[in-house]
């Protein structure tokens, strides 16, 4: 196929002054007027120093998701590219600010213009990249010229002491402790909120850098490995998951069927492991020489895995020496589906990036175990 798809202009939007670690719970809340016990423990882990949260101290919003992706969009926008000439926007996110309407048509409300073709995407951190890939294969395809694609996350409000009082306090009138279980308080601590976007165009930039997407590889391993990390459900004893329409009002907020879940053992043992097998894979289809590599670009959700995920590529012969890695999860934090894009818009406009530089993207999502790897050429 003689067309290519290339990524022309990425922009992202933060919400608010950036919140240090001593300041998490001056904004999400006191669970149960006691200090998180785990908060040390996964700050020492995740490394992150900074996050942005779409709401004040008080707990009073400052932007939706659908507000946070829309200005982004709009960052990509100027007399060269200016919203009419849009012709689809592709959209992912875990945490849409409501069921219906998909996510994806409530940013075009915001955005105004005129009539566009849209995509929804869901799931955690891949939502991001499955947007990407609809829209990559649209301009590729010849269907659309361009396609303005995001990755966007709503987490603060989720996170919030409110929504888990009823559980802490059930839990403290069972055993004198309102401390909630280590899988809730864990994403309390690891989770942000901003939106990245990026414009794919069927034509390079004439007079600056673009990145002709060369291709973009997904795949899930959820016929193999259960459910790590949920919302809106409680896993049962044999593992299978209850979703919230299943369950009555009063365990909906008694047993905080809302709040995001993780299953840290899983994450643990498979993560790391599945990541490496399926490139392993893609590196013997597609022939892809590491040496090439210029820049990887790991959406890590804590620094912990970091050595790890460098081990196991040690350990299966595709070896990506450190001095090559870009991440700017200690800055940013991890926003989910926006990460991927929040990592690649800081290092396309900085000056680090030549013609021929080769960057290769991974980004794993443990909600039910899937990956994307997405390779790109400077030119």
């Amino acid at each position: 196929m003689s067309r290519s798809a290339y990524i022309n202009r990425m922009s992202k939007y933060l919400p608010n002054a950036p919140i240090s670690n001593d300041e998490i719970e001056d904004v999400l809340g006191l669970i149960n007027n006691l200090p998180s016990r785990a908060k040390p423990l996964i700050l020492r882990n995740n490394q992150i120093k900074t996050r942005y949260y779409a709401q004040d101290k008080e707990g009073h919003t400052t932007h939706t998701n659908a507000q946070l992706t829309k200005l982004a969009v709009e960052g990509l926008l100027d007399e060269d590219f200016d919203l009419s000439d849009l012709e689809l926007l592709s959209c992912g996110t875990t945490s849409p600010d409501q069921l219906l309407p998909s996510h994806a048509a409530m940013v075009h409300g915001l955005l105004g213009g005129h009539s566009v073709e849209i995509n929804s995407t869901t799931g955690a951190c891949s939502a991001g990249i499955q947007a990407l890939k609809f829209g990559y294969l649209s301009v590729l395809s010849g269907s659309t010229e361009n396609a303005v694609c995001t990755g966007s996350e709503r987490f603060g409000k989720w996170m919030l002491a409110k929504y888990f009082k009823e559980e802490a306090s059930k839990i403290a009138q069972l055993n004198k402790d309102g401390i909630i279980a280590f899988e809730k308080d864990f994403l309390r601590f690891m989770l942000s909120d901003g939106a990245g976007a990026a414009l794919i165009q069927s034509e390079p930039n004439g007079s600056s850098l673009s990145l002709r997407i060369d291709w973009i590889e997904q795949r899930s391993f959820a016929h193999e490995l259960p459910v790590c990390m949920f919302a809106g459900s409680i896993k049962s004893d044999d593992g299978s998951l209850i979703g919230w329409p299943d369950l009555e009002p009063e365990e909906w907020t008694n047993q905080s069927v809302f709040a995001i879940k993780q299953d840290t053992k899983l994450l643990g043992d498979f993560i790391v492991k599945k990541g490496g097998e399926l490139l392993k894979h893609i590196v013997h289809e597609r022939k892809l020489e590491m040496k090439s590599i210029t820049h990887f670009l790991p959406h890590l959700s804590s620094q912990y895995f970091g050595p790890r995920i460098e081990r196991e590529l040690e350990s299966l012969g595709i070896e990506i020496p450190k001095s090559k890695w870009f991440t700017n999860l200690s800055s940013v934090g991890n926003v989910g589906a926006a990460s991927p894009y929040l990592m690649l818009e800081e290092l396309f406009n900085s000056d680090q990036l030549k013609k021929g530089d080769i960057l290769l993207m991974m980004i794993p999502e443990s909600a039910r175990f899937n990956y994307g790897y997405v390779l790109l050429t400077a030119v």
